[in-house]
């Protein structure tokens, strides 16, 4: 499955530091966070594709707190 979300991302670095944080989750087929489109798309099995999107809320927390994904 996959999917694309609206994400507010502050600028380019923390878009690439969260794409890296992401792709390192058991189960994420693909990941991009586009900083110009704030946008995330991640793409997962479908079996585990909500356990793989919290984890991957959370990764994009740790990265910048501040950041807001509209699921």
């Amino acid at each position: 499955m996959k999917k694309t979300f609206k994400c507010e991302v502050d600028c380019a670095n923390c878009a690439a530091k969260m794409e890296e944080a992401v792709k390192k989750i058991d189960g994420v087929e693909s990941v991009r966070v586009n900083f110009m489109t704030q946008k995330l798309m991640l793409e997962a099995a479908d079996d585990v594709f909500d356990s793989v999107l919290d984890a991957a809320v959370k990764a994009c927390k740790k990265v910048e707190p501040d950041c807001e994904i509209e699921l």
